[in-house]
């Protein structure tokens, strides 16, 4: 099936046949949980080249808001770095700046994988540079606050929304899907479509599909590699647990 890259799946470890059946299905992007997951370098080494020959997009939500993470992510050939707990607007240009080489950010280099193994020229940062995206992620209260300034940013390609993370230390508590949770995801919407740059989405839920797709959301991250493994098992007891009660109760069984 043809792939379409505004569509990702969310893989929490370097599960190989779960990323082939998900571009089997038309998946053209992952998001590898590396915060939260349980990746670790050498599995990133080899899964990140995996996932782009099979093809689908890598966006590389790395384990925190330092250089060692991002570059890694970079250097092993991840598209777009999605960087977690960024505070705010000074915060971010900071640490985004990890994500491009200077003189427009920090990122040291790395004759690895990128560079075909070899040396580099000043076209070659320029397409870098251009190709690889970098995206803070909107999870804190200062982010949303500032965020036209961090969208503003010249090392920002796009932002990515915790909506999780958002609605606790917006004092929401647990992330239900409340008013003001789609409010705080419309005021990311919108600055971003001032600044013409795109943001991406965690949506698990009908409502929040239907608001990244009415509101122009560039990526949806659509379904968690361990909920649909949930839900897989979910149906399958259920069904046959329903199965045997009836066998039972109308004693066919014995």
């Amino acid at each position: 099936m043809e792939s379409n890259r505004r569509y990702a799946v969310w893989l929490s470890g370097p599960n190989v046949a779960v990323a082939e059946m998900a571009r089997q299905v038309g998946y053209g992007a992952a998001v590898l949980d590396i915060e939260h997951g349980t990746f670790d370098l050498a599995a990133l080494e080899r899964y990140i080249p995996f996932l782009k020959a099979i093809g689908l997009e890598v966006i590389a939500k790395v384990l925190g808001p330092e250089r060692g993470p991002i570059q890694q992510a970079l250097d092993f050939g991840a598209d777009i770095v999605a960087i977690p707990h960024v505070e705010n607007a000074p915060h971010a240009a900071t640490v985004t700046a990890f994500a491009k080489f200077p003189p427009r950010g920090d990122r040291s280099f790395a004759g690895g994988r990128t560079a075909a193994y070899g040396g580099f020229t000043d076209e070659w940062v320029r397409d870098q540079d251009r190709q690889t995206r970098c995206y803070p992620m909107i999870e804190d209260a200062g982010a949303i606050e500032q965020i036209e300034d961090i969208l503003a940013l010249d090392t920002v390609d796009g932002v990515f929304i915790g909506p999780s993370d958002l609605s606790l230390r917006r004092d929401r508590g647990a992330y239900s899907r409340t008013d003001g949770d789609f409010a705080d995801l419309a005021r990311i919407a919108s600055a971003a479509r001032a600044a013409d740059k795109p943001w991406l989405l965690p949506a698990w839920s009908s409502a929040e599909k239907r608001f990244a797709v009415e509101h122009g959301a560039d990526q949806m991250a659509v379904v968690m590699e361990h909920g649909a493994l949930l839900a897989g098992l979910t149906a399958a007891h259920a069904e046959i647990f329903d199965i045997d009660r009836r066998s039972t109760l109308t004693g066919s069984n014995a």
